[in-house]
């Protein structure tokens, strides 16, 4: 009997995360400090993440992997976490009307 994979078995794959250019970076790009961090501080650090993001060949699965799993922290695919969920709502409201 064949049992179908979930879209997270797939997303969770390392396949995709080896080709990921973040992998070549400081992860301090990707996540807010343990300490206070100024505006200024996390939009420089956010912008400096989604620069890598957007040149990577990966980026649509790392955002999809981030959406599925609801990843609370972090740059993923090039969205911060408040963005993300702003897209769940956004596509939960969609699937509503539609």
């Amino acid at each position: 009997m064949h049992t179908p994979r979930l879209a997270v078995d797939r997303l969770t794959e390392p396949t995709w995360r080896v080709d990921a250019q973040c992998r070549q970076v400081n992860a301090v790009y990707f996540f807010a400090p343990s300490h206070f961090e100024r505006k200024e501080e996390k939009s420089a650090r956010e912008g400096a993440a989604r620069a890598l993001c957007g040149s990577c060949k990966v980026q649509a699965q790392c955002l999809d992997y981030a959406l599925t799993v609801q990843e609370p922290h972090g740059i993923w695919g090039g969205m911060n976490e408040l963005e993300r969920r702003r897209l769940l709502r956004k596509r939960a409201a969609e699937e509503q009307v539609g």
